[in-house]
């Protein structure tokens, strides 16, 4: 939005051929007017009074033009057009030089235009009058109303002289316009054509009706006041409401859709200036969301909160520089275009400007209130070419800043979980489960055994979910929740597992196998309680007793909506089905939860469970939990098992369960069948035999059961992921995030492997394939020997 600076200013490097241009222009107006002013003087005698008149009604109104862009002068209106014109249809080009002149020498003060500006624009003008002139002396005959009355044919020359005073003053303009700020020429002619076309040609067929009232009466001449002051009241009226329309009405800023027209004319601008590879050739949509406003609005009212707005549009305007917008786009979010960049830290420095106008306390009736936020940065072109995309963009940034709790982030692709790719992948998730089209891939499920710590047998199964894409292979199950989690492809995919695992279940029943399946729910499923329906449904269809099958709900899903959640939980209970509280510790769910709901297990988190040897606390958290949850009756089921050290310290704790790679890894149905049939339950307390094999799920000799540690080709990374891909952020973040929020990871497995404690290595080989008990009398370790070497050494003599 153009300042009276930036209406006199040129860029520096097209200072040259725009001056070039102005000065080229001067010299032709100059060329054709010369002679008609020369001769002036010997006229100015014989003009009538109606003449006078005229210019002096042309000099008036230009004193004060109107223009329907309040802050757009260049779109300005100058009525002095009308009396020139019809000045040049009477008494020819001279006089009506002479008097555009002399108004546009009065504007031009009035506007602070620059002696440069107003010297072209009076030079545009003579062109323009000494083109309509000339087409004036293409006519035949004596000139313009020769007979005294105005005849059609005049009417004619009016409309063709019209036209090309339109053409010439629009054609310059577009020219000078465009060697000043560049862009493509048909875009700079066509910018303002239909304004110029309905204001300016308006004011120029009115010229004629002029000529006809002087040559009645000059008193008439007067009269053509008032219509000129109702066409320029109204619009005004319709500037005004037109500025309202793009003005926020409580803070002044520019609107959502003054930001779209400024973001659209930008980044032309600055594509120019990227194709030249001019400095300043990228432009930074930045977008801010207050931080605690609602908490404002709730304790002090919406009159506080409105004044609360206004102060914080006072503050952007002082931490922006002028040429940028300003934008309020609802509510507490605000918007801010920062122009002529070369890049992030550019950008950034304009967010730091805005956080560091937040930081003093906002004083409010003698209360002093913080105000902070959040604000994300997208940039063009690197981000997005167009509005509709960096708004999009930005917005994705300020989320990822307000997750990560710093006050400014810049957008990346790894943080936009709506992206082309993924709602691609998405789009192929739904085919696969409503149709079980063959391009969109294959869903399976597949199982990992839960075991008794202190007996070593078998009590059920985790069951995970895979889909192996046509293209991207074994898709990972963390964007695979990811992608469907927020959509309504979650309940299909709900569905979907549901039926699966139960009608496993009644084939495993049929072939003589007893197993419980542990299935994870999202929060949507939670919601809407559909899914106590499905499940009985589904259970009374194939004959499966309602205790086969467990439930696991995270924290974070209990949190969003604790009403609705317990009473589907409620339903379940009252069915049967049993409730596991997923892992705990994780999330922002008080103790209170473990008395109200109808629990029959929690399961301690492997962020835990992973450090326990090297780490106190994390042995110490995992000992409180199941010490809690036994007074509360609740069983205990330790996720991410992968030493003996780890299911040493759960048995002394006394944990019921476990699961993890020291068992065994997730298989589908049909291996684990094959698993159990060679599998033999030994427990901590199993004395070393002589000549005896392996301790924790052993097979027995000959088996020729596979000992990689990564699996075959279909496990690929989603064996290893852990469920909590970060585990600073699974126990102090946010519990809204991927897994421990809305359902992240489940049905899927563990999304990502979490770093380990320090001291913790990773299994030497796979443990689900061991040979002898373990001595649990037996040092851990020999005198010389690593911990973690003498353990696998113990397990697995082939490694020595």
């Amino acid at each position: 939005m153009e300042a009276a600076v930036l209406r006199n200013s040129v860029p520096p490097d097209r200072t040259a051929p725009f001056f070039g241009f102005v000065w080229a222009v001067v010299g032709l107006a100059v060329g054709v007017s010369a002679v008609s002013l020369l001769a002036l003087p010997g006229e100015l005698s014989r003009l009538p009074l109606a003449f006078w008149l005229m210019a002096a009604l042309a000099v008036t109104f230009d004193a004060r033009p109107f223009s329907p862009h309040a802050e757009r002068r260049s779109m300005s209106v100058f009525p002095s057009i009308c009396f020139t014109f019809a000045i040049a249809l009477e008494w020819g080009p001279g006089p009506a030089i002479a008097v555009q002149a002399a108004a546009v020498l009065v504007s031009g003060w009035r506007m602070r235009y620059a002696p440069w500006r107003t010297i072209f624009n009076i030079a545009q003008y003579a062109c323009a009058l000494a083109a309509a002139d000339a087409v004036v002396r293409l006519v035949p005959g004596d000139g313009f109303g020769s007979t005294g009355r105005l005849r059609p044919l005049d009417v004619l020359v009016a409309i063709g002289a019209a036209a090309a005073w339109l053409t010439v003053n629009h054609g310059l303009v577009a020219s000078a316009v465009r060697l000043r700020f560049g862009g493509r020429w048909w875009t700079r002619i066509r910018q303002g054509l239909g304004f110029e076309l309905l204001a300016t040609g308006s004011l120029l067929l009115l010229a004629p009706v002029l000529v006809a009232a002087a040559r009645t009466s000059p008193a008439l001449v007067p009269m053509m006041v008032l219509p000129l002051y109702a066409v320029s009241r109204m619009a005004r009226l319709s500037a005004e409401r037109e500025q309202l329309a793009r003005q926020d009405p409580l803070t002044g800023l520019a609107n959502r859709e003054a930001l779209l027209a400024e973001v659209t004319e930008q980044v032309a601008v600055h594509a120019e200036l990227a194709g030249k590879q001019a400095p300043g050739g990228q432009l930074a949509l930045l977008l801010l969301d207050l931080d605690r406003f609602k908490h404002v609005n709730d304790a002090l009212g919406h009159a506080v909160g409105d004044r609360l707005l206004v102060e914080v549009a006072a503050r952007l305007t002082t931490a922006v520089r002028p040429p940028d917008v300003i934008a309020r786009l609802g509510g507490d979010e605000f918007a801010v275009l920062a122009t002529r960049l070369d890049g992030v830290a550019d950008a950034r420095r304009v967010a730091d400007r805005v956080v560091g106008e937040l930081v003093d306390p906002v004083p409010l009736d003698g209360l002093p209130l913080d105000v902070g936020g959040s604000i994300g940065i997208a940039l063009y072109p690197e981000h997005g070419a167009d509005f509709a995309t960096l708004m999009r963009h930005a917005d994705v940034a300020m989320y990822d800043a307000k997750h990560r709790g710093d006050p400014v982030a810049v957008y990346a692709a790894e943080s936009d979980h709506n992206s082309a790719e993924r709602l691609s992948l998405l789009a192929d998730l739904r085919r696969v489960l409503e149709t079980g089209a063959d391009d969109a891939g294959e869903i399976t499920l597949y199982y990992q055994p839960q075991i008794a710590i202190a007996t070593g047998e078998v009590v059920g199964v985790e069951a995970l979910l895979r889909w192996r894409h046509p293209r991207r292979g074994m898709v990972d199950p963390e964007e695979l929740i990811r992608v469907a989690e927020q959509s309504a492809v979650m309940r299909l995919l709900t569905r979907r597992v549901v039926d699966d695992v139960v009608e496993q279940l009644a084939k495993w029943s049929a072939a003589g196998l007893e197993l419980r399946a542990a299935v994870n729910v999202s929060v949507r499923d939670l919601h809407t309680g559909e899914i106590a329906d499905q499940i009985a449904e589904r259970l009374a269809q194939y004959g499966v007793p309602p205790s086969r099958i467990q439930l696991e709900m995270t924290e974070g899903a209990l949190m969003a909506d604790p009403r609705r959640v317990l009473a589907t939980i409620s339903r379940l209970d009252r069915i049967g089905v049993a409730i596991s509280l997923d892992d705990f510790g994780t999330g922002y769910s008080s103790m209170q939860h473990l008395r109200r709901l109808p629990l029959a297990e929690v399961k301690v988190d492997r962020s835990f469970v992973l450090g326990m040897v090297a780490d106190a606390d994390d042995a110490a958290i995992v000992r409180s939990v199941i010490e809690l949850a036994g007074a509360l009756g609740l069983r205990v089921v330790a996720e991410g098992v992968e030493d003996e050290r780890t299911w040493r310290l759960l048995h002394e704790a006394g944990c019921e369960a476990a699961q993890g790679w020291f068992f065994a890894r997730p298989m589908p149905a049909e291996d684990l069948v094959t698993w159990l049939a060679r599998y033999r339950p030994v427990s901590p307390a199993t004395r070393l035999g002589a000549g005896g094999s392996g301790p924790v799920g052993a097979e027995r000799p000959g088996s020729g059961a596979r000992t990689e540690r990564n699996g075959g080709p279909d496990e690929q990374d989603g064996d290893r992921a852990a469920r909590n891909a970060d585990p600073a952020g699974t126990r102090n973040g946010d519990p809204t995030a991927t897994r421990n929020g809305d359902g992240a990871g489940q049905r899927g497995e563990r999304p990502g492997q979490p770093d380990r404690p320090a001291g913790v290595d990773a299994p030497t080989t796979e443990l689900d394939v061991l040979a002898a008990p373990v001595d649990p009398a037996a040092p851990v370790t020999r005198p010389g020997r690593p911990a973690k070497a003498e353990a696998a050494a113990r397990l697995h003599p082939s490694v020595e």
